[in-house]
Order: C-alpha cells, then sequence, then structure tokens
C-alpha cells in the first residue's frame, strides 16, 4: 500500500509535467503561424511532448535514489522532471540559452544533467547501452545504485533493446528497462511494426522478469518499478518493464496527425490518467479537492517562473560556438 504522501506526490511530479508540457505547446508555436515554420519562434526546431505519459514517469522515478541514472527518449520532460531536473536549466536549454543545461546547444532532445545523472537522445533506443553501460559502473564500484533506460516501443524493434538486454542480462548488471508503449512509433501503429503484442514478454529470451503495466496507472507502475529495482538493488540482475500508456497529442508539435482519427484523440482525452489518479485521490480523502487545485496552481507559477527565466536568459555568445562540442 502507497503511503498517502507518496500518493500526493506521484499527483504532484505528474501535474508538475503536465503544466509544463501544456505551456511549452504554446511558447513553441509562437511566431510558427499562420504559416508553420519550424525555424521561427523563441523555441525553433522540432518539440516533442509527452502529455498523457507522465505516470510512466512519476511513477519510476518515486523509486530512485540520489546517484541512480537515468538515459530518456527525444519525449523526456516528464522524465527529467520527475528524476530531479532543475526545471529552469531545463526550460533554458530548451531556448536555447546559455544559461541551459548544455549553455543551449543541445536542446531539449539532448539533455543532459550530471547532477542528477540524466541524459537523453534524439537517436531511438540509443539511451538503452548507455545506461547498461552506467549499470556495469555501478556493480563495479558496489555503490547500490541503479540505472534505468526509457524508451518507446518502437524502439524494441532496434538492434540496441536485445544487444542491451542480453549483455545486461549475462552480466546481471542493475539496469531496469521502461518501455513506454504509447502505441505509435512516429506515425505507425505498434501491431503495423511490431510482430509482438507485449513488449514485456521479450524479457523470456533473455532469462529475466518482464511485467506489463496495462491501464497507464501510476500506482501499478510505481509498486512494479519497486519490485523491480529491489531486485536490482540485491543484485539479481535486470528487468523489463512495460507500460501502456497515451500519447495525447502528436508525435510533435505540428503533427497534423493525419493517422489518428478524431474519435481516437477525443477517446485518448477521456481517459487522462492524471484526472483519474486526482479524482481518486479526492474520493479516497489523500486530498480535498482545494489542496488538488493549489498543486495545479503551484505548478503553473513554478512554469511561468522557469520560462520567463529563460527567456530573460542571454544566447551563448558566437564565438563559444565550437567550445565544448565534438570537433
Amino acid at each position: 500500500m502507497i503511503d498517502e504522501d507518496t500518493q500526493r506526490e506521484l499527483l504532484r511530479q505528474m501535474i508538475r509535467a503536465r503544466v509544463f508540457e501544456e505551456a511549452m505547446a504554446e511558447v513553441y508555436m509562437e511566431g510558427k503561424t499562420p504559416a508553420f515554420d519550424i525555424a521561427a519562434g523563441p523555441v525553433p526546431g522540432e518539440m516533442h511532448l509527452a502529455a498523457g505519459q507522465e505516470p510512466v514517469a512519476a511513477g519510476v522515478c518515486a523509486n530512485l535514489r540520489p546517484g541512480d541514472a537515468v538515459t530518456a527518449t527525444h519525449r523526456p520532460h516528464h522524465i527529467a522532471l520527475a528524476h530531479g531536473m532543475d526545471m529552469k536549466k531545463m526550460t533554458a536549454e530548451i531556448f536555447g540559452k546559455e544559461t541551459g543545461l548544455g549553455h543551449g546547444k543541445g536542446g531539449h532532445m539532448h539533455l543532459f544533467d550530471p547532477e542528477t545523472h540524466f541524459g537523453c537522445s534524439g537517436i531511438v533506443a540509443e539511451g538503452m547501452p548507455t545506461a547498461v553501460g552506467q549499470a556495469l559502473a555501478f556493480k563495479k564500484q558496489g555503490k547500490g545504485n541503479v540505472a534505468v533506460a526509457f524508451f518507446g516501443e518502437g524502439a524494441a524493434n532496434q538492434g540496441a533493446f536485445h544487444e542491451s538486454l542480453n549483455l545486461a542480462a549475462l552480466w546481471k548488471l542493475p539496469v531496469i528497462f521502461v518501455c513506454e508503449d504509447n502505441a505509435w512509433a512516429i506515425s505507425v501503429p505498434k501491431d503495423a511494426a511490431t510482430a509482438i503484442g507485449n513488449n514485456s514478454d521479450r524479457a523470456a529470451a533473455y532469462g529475466i522478469p518482464g511485467a506489463l503495466v496495462s491501464d497507464n496507472d501510476v500506482t501499478e507502475v510505481y509498486e512494479t518499478a519497486a519490485v523491480a529495482l529491489e531486485r536490482a538493488r540485491a543484485g539479481e540482475g535486470p528487468s523489463l518493464i512495460e507500460v501502456k500508456t497515451d500519447r495525447l497529442l502528436g508525435h510533435f508539435q505540428g503533427d497534423a496527425q493525419l493517422y489518428r482519427t478524431q474519435e481516437q484523440i477525443e477517446e485518448l482525452e477521456q481517459r487522462d490518467a492524471i484526472r483519474r489518479y486526482e479524482q481518486a485521490l479526492v474520493e479516497s480523502e489523500v486530498l480535498d479537492s482545494a489542496e488538488a487545485l493549489e498543486i495545479w496552481n503551484r505548478a503553473r507559477a513554478e512554469v511561468e517562473e522557469a520560462i520567463e527565466f529563460a527567456r530573460s536568459s542571454p544566447y551563448p555568445a558566437p564565438e563559444s560556438a565550437l567550445t565544448g562540442v565534438f570537433a
């Protein structure tokens, strides 16, 4: 049974991520209309938002300890925030500002934060072998830390997925593989690209546990991750967790979503996991409606402050373009 403080914290983390994403969706479109111009506005380039997938990040990361490492995908904000990344520095990086995590040179798909041991990449499945390497280091150091690799269901068809699971299982490394199955690899439905219904079943091929969370439920994610992490910290090796989650928005901002019907989009919105969890906590008297509203209001204030910090921060000096990058 999850204690009430943890339940409230799970809701808070999900709301923080949702408010941040909603604000970024609005900021991102500045200057990009009426004709969509991906290079215009304060945040040029692509923007991949994870609204709907918050239970995965909140449920897993609530079990992590300082020193644990996390790798994420091109859709990373909810995971980064749940793992403790500084929202101001992250936002400044997204805006391409000097005060950002990578001094504005990485952008939203390449967030890197040594303080929280977090990294992500726009390359599909890239974070999986990275997490395996981190887990190998943790095992050799004997620190008891764990690495967690978040990835999408499309990445489970990449060679890096199989290579990472094989090596982690062979060496019994303290790493957890978390599949965010939102049913769409860009515009390709899962059943048109993947021969197996549940990627968690693939764990059996490597002799490791595979767990399926089928309802985008943060409580079940939390409890499932707790078991896997306890096992990893005890030296029993890796686990694979698959969560059937929802991507409420398009693959990227500006995506017309012609591959999904309006009915499908509306159905996703109606089963919003955050609103369901909030309602459940109110009904069980873990918090009341006023307390829930206060969580939303505090998140909005935090996000507004982070965006203002990013807007007011300077751009990197032109002469620093080749500093801190591979040449």
